[in-house]
């Protein structure tokens, strides 16, 4: 059972008559609960397991009528890059920017506003710095490998898995662990979207769902990797390349570092993928192959 959390009274504000009470710090056992909820959640973000096309439905359906918009067309979608071109061309982009945004605003609001009034804000701070601020920076390069230059402004009409389990981090454990209360039916469809959900695309009478991708690969350091093989691979085939975390160009990312050849170094343009080609390359190689000067 969790130990109730240290509790003190703030300057009183009042409700009806009765004064709020805010939690003022956590006791060691609630300390020691907060690294199982970022790993928790950044489990649910990176899953590879297929979506149920109900329960995705069900849960837009739900967060469209949440901020007063009616049912739209739910299309699942095997990528986000098919999402994000479908939106595209349905010349929805500043709609959808708008919608995107009134749905995360709608949902993260209404949940941050009844559980931060339950918290002095140092403490407040505090967890959103270990339970949100240290995922995000996780999780936030994973979110923009997946679509190239001129689709990144695509994001803001969606919302991603990654984002909602940053949210959802923090929310869960100020809900279950420091038992601070939240409207059941708002904290729920935020559950829904991130438990049913890949990424989500927003217009007004349509919205894309995405199927999660069928592989990620990552290095000990949790940083995308894969050699001679994708990182990411979505059911269509849309995949991203990467090295130790650096998005790579199908050029070098369908071939084992073993096969990448010393001139690429010469011809590369860009700076860290150079530093990548060197390090896979290694410098053994690289001075038998190169030609003296």
């Amino acid at each position: 059972m969790v130990a109730i959390a240290t509790i003190g009274l703030t300057n009183p504000v009042t409700d009806g008559d009765m004064s709020q009470i805010k939690i003022e710090k956590l006791t060691q056992k609630q300390e020691a609960l907060i690294p199982v909820y970022p790993e928790k959640w950044r489990r649910i973000a990176l899953s590879t397991e297929a979506i149920d096309p109900q329960k995705s439905s069900n849960a837009i359906k739900a967060a469209y009528e949440l901020i007063g918009y009616q049912e739209p067309e739910i299309i699942i979608c095997d990528s986000p890059y098919a999402a994000s071109y479908a939106t595209v061309n349905q010349n929805g982009r500043e709609l959808g920017s708008e919608l995107g945004s009134l749905l995360v605003n709608q949902l993260y609001s209404q949940v941050v506003n009844q559980l931060e009034n339950q918290l002095w804000s140092q403490l407040w701070n505090q967890l959103w710095n270990q339970l949100h601020s240290q995922l995000d920076s996780q999780l936030e390069s994973q979110l923009y490998s997946q679509l190239d230059c001129q689709q990144v402004s695509i994001l803001y009409c969606c919302i991603s898995p990654e984002y909602l389990a940053c949210y959802s981090s923090l929310f869960d454990f100020c809900i279950s662990v420091l038992n601070c209360t939240c409207e059941p039916k708002i904290w729920q469809i935020f559950q829904s979207l991130a438990f049913d959900c890949g990424w989500i695309f927003t217009l007004e009478k349509t919205c894309y769902v995405c199927d999660r991708p069928r592989i990620l690969s990552f290095d000990n350091q949790q940083r995308l990797h894969a050699e001679g093989q994708p990182a990411i691979q979505y059911a269509d085939g849309f995949s991203v390349y990467a090295y130790h975390g650096v998005t790579l160009p199908e050029k070098y990312g369908q071939l084992h570092p073993n096969q990448w050849q010393v001139q690429w170094i010469l011809e590369e343009k860009n700076a860290e993928l150079r530093r990548v080609l060197i390090q896979g390359i290694g410098y053994a190689r690289i001075c038998q192959e190169l030609p003296a000067t």
